[in-house]
């Protein structure tokens, strides 16, 4: 892989040669892990031009607008696969035969379970705590109750604690809401796909339940599949990290909830909904957009343009495509919703926004998706959580499979130099 190197010349010193290592796609890396023999070592803040680890996952090119999941194209996952077999390639590397697939969504379908004593867990919360404070706690406390497996050295224990996670996260997510809004919690069934069942446990009651639409079950799938990983972001990182460490997997995934927490990452699509508060009214698109153009004004147009997609978001146009069919099928008359649609129109055609490539991402199209079918926002992140779980434990599985050393970034140390202790009387 290193076919050839590259050298460091720094004034006053020899020449450093680095390797220069290949990969499948992509650009090429340079080693500098012996660079620290020389005395010295990168400095790169929040890791923009900086390969952590190397994975067979995830590729994306943000100028094309590319992402491939193990090299399928996430276009053609989303117009042809589901959930769960988008699942079984993310963490096995191939699509799964019909025998394959069977067995996986039977093995998923009978963790969905969760311990009966995590219902007392779940009194300890506020009734009007934040369901993603709920879920990142129960999550990590998991490990008590599934302490049979938790040998990261061996490969079953941690396929086990894989299909836990992929299977029980949508459980909990339900089950935190149910608690927030004060009903009973419902319990998986097993006779539904991973779909339909979260929003049975989400929207059904012992009183009555109801059978969705196809439509909606699709939409639910997709929203999975769009989430479901995203190369080395901030929450797969902090996962891989927290794994380097040896921390159990219940712990890691933990890790990454409370890291997806932040609005800059995992709160994108709450936020678009919180902008369309502030916009208000359709006559009042024009002015936002004006405030949105200008350098002075801090308004920002949530859900438009992506950090690492420089062209556009491959999510978005699958994304688009799943809410005008959940639009239709629902028929809503949301003043909200028409507000998103005219506000998408209105950008889509302003030169200012299609010279700089500024379109709709998918947590533009999610959050109305979600907010037509009737999902809260403060569920939207925990549905991230989800999807993205599978993701996680991926990467973590990954990095678990092959030789790797605890994460231990360095810094630029600015602070003081080496200085003497002074009594308290004399300072």
């Amino acid at each position: 892989m290193a076919d050839k190197k590259a050298q460091l010349i720094i004034e006053g010193t020899a020449p450093v040669e680095l390797p220069v290592l290949t990969g499948t796609i992509g650009p090429d890396v340079v080693d500098v892990r012996n660079l620290i023999a020389s005395g010295y070592f990168t400095y790169d803040p929040g890791f923009m031009s900086t390969a952590a680890c190397e994975s067979k996952i995830t590729y994306i090119d943000g100028d094309k607008g590319i992402l491939l999941h193990r090299g399928y194209p996430i276009e053609q996952l989303a117009a042809k696969s589901d959930y769960l077999e988008t699942c079984y390639l993310l963490l096995h590397g191939e699509l799964p035969n019909p025998e394959q697939k069977k067995e996986f969504v039977d093995t998923i379908s009978k963790h969905t379970m969760v311990n009966e004593q995590l219902k007392s867990f779940l009194n300890g919360f506020r009734r009007d705590a934040h369901p993603m404070a709920i879920m990142c706690g129960i999550v990590g406390a998991l490990s008590a109750f599934y302490h049979d497996s938790l040998d990261n050295n061996n490969p079953k224990h941690r396929e086990i604690s894989a299909h836990r996670l992929i299977a029980k996260m949508p459980t909990i997510a339900a089950m935190a809401y149910k608690y927030s809004i004060g009903q009973p919690i419902m319990y998986p069934r097993n006779d539904l796909c991973y779909s339909e069942n979260f929003l049975h446990m989400m929207f059904n009651t012992p009183a009555g339940e109801k059978r969705f639409s196809p439509a909606l079950i699709r939409a639910m799938d997709r929203i999975f599949i769009l989430h479901a990983d995203h190369e080395q972001n901030a929450s797969t990182s902090t996962v891989r990290l927290a794994g380097s460490t040896g921390a159990n997997p219940f712990a890691c995934i933990a890790s990454g909830i409370a890291a997806l927490w932040g609005p800059a990452h995992g709160g994108a699509n709450e936020a678009v909904l919180t902008m369309l508060d502030e916009i208000g009214d359709a006559s009042n698109i024009e002015k936002f957009i004006a405030k949105a153009k200008d350098k002075n004004d801090p308004f920002k147009l949530m859900g438009f343009g992506h950090r690492v997609y420089k062209n556009f978001d491959p999510r978005a146009q699958v994304m688009k495509q799943t809410c005008d069919e959940v639009l239709a099928e629902l028929g809503v008359n949301d003043p909200k919703l028409d507000l998103a649609m005219k506000l998408e129109e209105y950008a889509l055609n302003d030169p200012y926004f299609k010279e700089r490539n500024l379109y709709p991402n998918v947590d533009f199209y999610s959050g109305i998706i979600l907010k037509a079918i009737g999902i809260p926002t403060s569920m939207f992140t925990v549905i991230f959580a989800m999807s993205r779980t599978v993701g996680w434990i991926s990467h973590w599985t990954e990095m678990l499979s092959s030789p790797y050393k605890i994460s231990r970034p360095r810094q630029l140390y600015t602070g003081y130099e080496q200085r003497d202790y002074e009594p308290l009387d004399k300072r």
